[in-house]
This record gives structure tokens, C-alpha cells and sequence, in this order.
């Protein structure tokens, strides 16, 4: 099991950006995949983006696409979302989760674990 502390949400105007954070602890991490996924106000939560363990395979979502950037930091148990160009649309909680399929997936049902997700909200 990969425990995960999400951080780095808050209010930005459209056109702006933040970066996400994920902390992961556990002696596995960097055998698991990582995503992140959001889940906006009345809305089903969906994939946003995932990495390989290696780093060497993401994936994105349409809608995150050339503005969305997702790495990781095996060395510190680290994994970020550097989101540029925000929308209205795209303001949700956002959560981060491990996979063991190395190679990532967008599927919510291959996921195990997950962080309590951290607030992002955009204005226009």
C-alpha cells in the first residue's frame, strides 16, 4: 500500500497556473504507476493524466492536453502536475493515486490507492 498527501491546490484566475504535488510514503512506490484525477462540483470523477514508474510513459486526457504536465521524482517519493493555461472548466478536487500496473492506466478501478485530494478552483 502507498500512502499519499496530496498539495499545492487553491483559486487562480483563468489563464493561470499551479503546480500539484504528490507525497507518497512506502517502500514501493517507485514500482507503481501514478495518476491524478478530478473530480468537478455534480460530476463523476475522471482521469486526468498517469506516468509510468519509470517516467518514461504519461498519458493525458483530451481536455488536459498541451497544458497539463505530469513528472516524477523516485528519489523523493515525489509526484507533480504543473497545470498552465487554467479553465473554469477545469476547476475540481484533484486526486492522486498509485497503480501498480507499471505502465499507467486511465482506469479508476486499476488505482488501489489514493490521497485525500486537494482543492482547485479557477475563476474567470
Amino acid at each position: 500500500q502507498v500512502q499519499l498527501v496530496e498539495s499545492g491546490g487553491g483559486l487562480v484566475q483563468a489563464g493561470g497556473s499551479l503546480r500539484l504535488s504528490c507525497a507518497a510514503s512506502g517502500r514501493t512506490f517507485s514500482s507503481h504507476a501514478m495518476g491524478w484525477f478530478r473530480q468537478g462540483p455534480g460530476k463523476e470523477r475522471e482521469f486526468v493524466a498517469s506516468i509510468s514508474w519509470r517516467g518514461e510513459i504519461t498519458r493525458y486526457a483530451n481536455s488536459v492536453k498541451g497544458r497539463f504536465t505530469l513528472s516524477r521524482d523516485n528519489a523523493k517519493n515525489l509526484v507533480y502536475l504543473q497545470m498552465n493555461s487554467l479553465k473554469p472548466e477545469d476547476t475540481a478536487v484533484y486526486y492522486c493515486a498509485a497503480s501498480p500496473r507499471s505502465g499507467g492506466s486511465s482506469e479508476i478501478a486499476d488505482f488501489g490507492s489514493w490521497g485525500q485530494g486537494t482543492q482547485v478552483t479557477v475563476s474567470s
